[in-house]
C-alpha cells in the first residue's frame, strides 16, 4: 500500500500514538547512533530533519549544538517542546514547522541528521535534498529504515501502524544511499545495516532493522 506521507498523514500518526510510540514519552532515549557517530565532533550548528518528538534534537542541544529541529507535524512539535525541559533544550533548539519536501533553510549546517524521517517524496531524493544543506567540512548522518521485504521495520520516532511496520517506499539500503554521495565531494565514514530491539512505552518490543550512513563533506 502506498502512502502519501503528507501533513495530514503525520498529524494523524502522532494523534494515534497517544504517547506510547517510541520517542513520544519523556525519558525515552534518543537514537544510540548519535553518541557512537557524533560524540567526537565539535558542536556547531545542526539541523534535525524530521525531528518528531525531539529526542535527538534535545540530545544534540545538551551536547552543545545549536539545533534547528524541523518537522511537518504540529502535534509532534508540541510534544517536543514539552520534552525540552532542560535549559539546553529550551535555549539551543529552534522548533520549526516545515514540509521537508519543499522547505529551504536558506543556510548550511555543520551537521545535518535525520532519523527515520520520510516526507512526501522519494526516500533517496529526500536524502539528496538534505545532503545539500551540509556545509563544507560538515557531517551528514542518516539513520533510516533498512529496505528489505523480509522484515518488519519499526522506527525510534516514526514507527507505523500498530506493530511498527514501515512501508517499503520509506526504506533504503546503505549501498543505495552511499552510491548517491559523490566521492569527490564526500568521504563516507560509516555505512552499515544493523538490527536492534526497542521497547515501546506500553512494553511492546519493536525489532528494528536500521541503515546508518555518516559522511563528511569535503572542505
Amino acid at each position: 500500500m502506498a502512502h502519501d506521507f503528507d501533513k495530514d498523514y503525520w498529524e494523524q500518526h502522532w494523534r494515534r500514538a497517544q504517547g506510547d510510540a517510541p520517542g513520544a514519552k519523556r525519558g525515552n532515549p534518543p537514537s544510540p547512533y548519535l553518541a557512537t557517530e557524533l560524540g567526537d565532533l565539535i558542536p556547531g550548528t545542526a539541523l534535525d530533519a524530521g525531528c518528531g518528538t525531539g529526542a535527538e534534537a534535545i540530545w544534540l542541544a545538551r551536547m552543545g549544538w545549536q539545533v534547528t529541529a524541523a518537522d511537518i507535524s504540529i502535534e509532534a512539535l508540541d510534544r517536543a517542546r514539552e520534552h525540552a525541559t532542560s535549559d539546553a533544550g529550551r535555549e539551543r533548539v529552534l522548533w520549526l514547522e516545515a514540509d521537508l519536501s519543499t522547505w529551504e533553510p536558506g543556510t548550511q549546517f555543520d551537521l545535518v541528521t535525520t532519523h527515520y524521517a520520510h516526507p512526501a517524496m522519494p526516500q533517496l531524493q529526500f536524502y539528496d535534498r538534505i545532503a545539500g544543506w551540509v556545509a563544507p567540512g560538515g557531517t551528514l548522518l542518516i539513520v533510516g529504515h533498512l529496505s528489505s521485504t523480509d522484515h518488519d521495520h519499526g522506527g525510534h520516532d516514526h514507527g507505523h501502524g500498530a506493530h511498527g511496520h514501515t512501508p517499503l517506499e520509506a526504506s533504503a539500503t546503505a549501498a543505495a544511499i552511499t552510491a548517491r554521495l559523490n566521492e569527490q565531494e564526500w568521504e563516507v565514514v560509516t555505512s552499515c545495516e544493523l538490527e536492534r530491539t526497542l521497547v515501546s512505552g506500553d512494553g511492546h518490543e519493536l525489532h528494528l532493522h536500521d541503515v546508518v550512513v555518516r559522511a563528511q563533506r569535503r572542505a
